[in-house]
């Protein structure tokens, strides 16, 4: 699967959530993750568990480290059992990190908003534009329009993923 995505760092996530609002997303709540990052030789693999979801999700991916929007191809396998493939993961492969936050979300067409508050980082916005039934110029005009509807500048966006981050904060 792909998509195209722009993380930003922004500081009034209730004024984002209104300008989406506004141009008719749909707000689907709420919830806590915990993503574990886990050492790899190439892109990038996290266990998602969602505080009160049954089971996780594995979630392998490769995008480039620039600024602004990008594409990035994933995959996603549903895990039941998280804690035992945690586990293995971490004696086999090995933690990165631990990513705690927060994430609203709203959808628009092909579009998911994510209204991060991310422990020890701050909030974001991420979008995420699947590329699916509509066509890439179309998906790429959606993503554009949301990037100014939002009002996510050039300036704030984030290169890296959040795990790059706190690794980079935490020294």
């Amino acid at each position: 699967m792909r998509n195209i995505e722009t993380k930003a760092r922004v500081d009034d996530l209730d004024l984002v959530r209104e300008r989406a609002l506004t141009v008719a997303a749909q707000d689907r709540g709420a919830q806590h993750d915990t993503d574990t990052y886990f050492r790899v030789s190439n892109g990038r693999l996290k266990l998602r568990v969602s505080q009160g979801v049954p089971g996780g999700t594995l979630i392998a991916y490769q995008r480039p480290d620039r600024r602004g929007s990008r594409d990035s191809d994933y995959r996603l396998v549903p895990i039941s059992d998280p804690d035992a493939l945690r586990e293995v993961l971490s004696e086999t492969l090995g933690v990165l990190v631990e990513v705690r936050k927060r994430r609203h979300l709203l959808i628009y067409g092909a579009t998911r908003i994510h209204l991060d508050e991310v422990e020890d980082l701050g909030t974001f916005v991420e979008l995420e534009t699947v590329l699916g039934d509509q066509s890439r110029d179309a998906a790429e005009a959606e993503h554009a329009f949301l990037v100014d509807a939002l009002g996510l500048n050039a300036g704030s966006t984030v290169a890296g993923s959040y795990s790059d981050l706190l690794m980079e904060r935490n020294g």
